[in-house]
């Protein structure tokens, strides 16, 4: 069983490598917008509904060589990371 909320608060708090920060402004009231670079990820932002790796219920749709496929995360097969997606043919 994957713990979500744990997985979460380490890659926020502590370290992810597929996260990016970008400063809004320069000065003292910076707001700093975070990214995330991982390939599965649908829309580019670090937050918790839309990380790969912190949710175990995710899906995403991509384009390879000209088709698409549907690339679903699958818990029951956490403990092998190179199976952990399924991918489909649409």
């Amino acid at each position: 069983m994957q713990h979500d909320e744990m997985i979460w608060q380490v890659i926020n708090h502590q370290f992810c490598s597929y996260k990016s920060t970008l400063a809004k402004s320069k000065g003292a009231n910076r707001d700093k917008r975070q990214f995330c670079k991982h390939p599965y990820s649908t829309t580019g932002l670090c937050n918790r509904s839309s990380c790969p790796l912190a949710n175990s219920k995710y899906a995403t749709v991509r384009e390879e060589d000209g088709r698409i496929h549907l690339y679903i995360k699958t818990v029951e097969r956490a403990h092998s990371p190179k199976n952990l997606w399924e991918k489909i043919y649409l």
